[in-house]
């Protein structure tokens, strides 16, 4: 039996969207752990610390829906919200966002929807990652349906930044005093800075092992 590509009208039930954005989750989580796994056996190197995932509430969703106009629908979840599905890979150094972003745009079966590169163009309260929306299909027993799913990409540092800033701004409401905001900056700004002097140390010991393996 040939399979039908289904659309967002396919999805019936809060169960079944469960289903496929859990199951998005799996097969990117599973490509990521593939690639480094590949990249440890040519490089001998890891450039992913660690990768976390979760589904959105249906809470958060109806939330997310409402405050863009939408009817809380299953067809408006899957058509309008992009970050059902989120998966975050925390990497050593900014050199190996781009190299993953890359390795994972050049799958055959993911399609990249939009990207936005808040490392090159940073949030103003000082925010710094690499984000992609890609789409990859989900075999079902009679039909396969593109699900997107939303793929942060940083370093640790960047990540401990954002960490911080979120519970500090939850606890202010997204309101906090104008000198904290300052104060996130000026951290967000450090950590650029040791981003790229940990980047240039890397560089640096990964020169003068090359050398030594020539002589």
């Amino acid at each position: 039996m040939e399979l039908v590509r289904g659309e967002g009208s396919e999805v019936k039930s809060w169960k079944e969207v469960q289903l496929l954005y859990s199951s998005a989750l799996k097969q990117i989580a599973t490509k990521i752990e593939i690639l480094n796994d590949e990249f440890q056996h040519v490089h001998r190197y890891n450039p992913i610390e660690h990768v976390t995932k979760r589904i959105k509430t249906s809470e958060s969703i109806v939330k997310k829906l409402k405050s863009h106009g939408y009817e809380p629908t299953i067809e408006n979840m899957v058509k309008y919200v992009n970050d059902i599905a989120g998966i975050r890979v925390i990497c050593s150094f900014t050199s190996d966002i781009y190299r993953i972003a890359q390795m994972i745009g050049k799958q055959s079966d993911i399609k990249v929807v939009a990207v936005k590169d808040y490392i090159q163009h940073p949030k103003e309260s000082g925010y710094r990652s690499y984000h992609m929306i890609v789409a990859i299909p989900v075999y079902l027993s009679d039909r396969i349906i593109e699900t997107k799913v939303e793929m942060q990409i940083r370093t640790v540092a960047m990540d401990f930044w954002a960490s911080l800033e979120h519970k500090i701004q939850y606890k202010f409401e997204g309101n906090a005093p104008s000198h904290i905001n300052t104060e996130l900056m000026e951290c967000a700004r450090m950590v650029s800075e040791l981003d790229e002097r940990m980047l240039q140390l890397n560089e640096e010991i990964e020169a003068i092992r090359a050398g030594e393996m020539e002589e």
